[in-house]
């Protein structure tokens, strides 16, 4: 598969690179594309939440009334569930919410994700960018240039670059980040996936 280079004013460099079928050219595997995104979200969680039982209230262990003749139900502890103020009957509790998959299969889902951008013409090949130094404006006129400015964007660099980053990092609905950082979430959330040039053989070698 061939795709144009585009400067960073939008405009063709007249310039074409060739992206691996064995990569961008794949049937995707939704399964494999819906395990990868659950676990990237499940591993977002905290985990923090809890409440507490009846046993951890703070509260009189008095009776509140006698057994029988009130006409009314039995009620031992205050700090029942059943009464205001009580503990929280089976309440969330902190916990881990990351589970494991094989790198195969998350290979696999990268894989998938950017076979679905290149099918839906999302795919975006750029030329290295690089910043003399960290102006948000300049990434704006990027993004004006290559007509994405009101879209959601994902930029991949080949390597960390800290002006560029620095340049892009207020914009509301555009994320940068490294051809070996790049995960499935990303790339399917972004409506325009942007590679620079010096990315598209940094990802080949790493999902290959």
């Amino acid at each position: 598969m061939e795709i144009s280079v585009l400067k960073n004013s939008g405009e063709d460099t007249g310039r074409k690179v060739t992206l691996s079928d064995d990569i961008f050219g794949i049937e995707p595997n939704d399964h494999a594309i819906y395990l990868d995104v659950k676990q990237y979200l499940a591993n977002q969680r905290q985990g923090t939440h809890k409440s507490k039982e009846r046993a951890e209230i703070a509260g009189s262990t008095k009776k509140i009334k006698k057994q029988k003749g009130t006409g009314t139900a039995r009620a031992g502890s205050i700090k029942s569930p059943v009464f205001r103020g009580g503990g929280r009957v089976f309440g969330p509790q902190p916990r881990d919410y990351s589970f494991k998959l094989n790198k195969k299969l998350k290979s696999l889902a990268r894989k998938s994700a950017l076979a679905y951008k290149a099918k839906d013409n999302g795919l975006v090949v750029l030329e290295d960018i690089n910043f003399e130094a960290p102006k948000t404006k300049d990434f704006v006129k990027v993004l004006n240039g290559l007509s994405v400015a009101d879209k959601k964007t994902l930029l991949v660099l080949p390597d960390a670059n800290k002006n560029v980053v620095l340049s892009g990092r207020n914009i509301k609905n555009a994320k940068i980040t490294t051809a070996d950082s790049l995960n499935t979430y990303d790339v399917l959330n972004a409506d325009s996936l942007l590679i620079s040039e010096s990315s598209i053989e940094k990802l080949e070698n790493l999902l290959k």
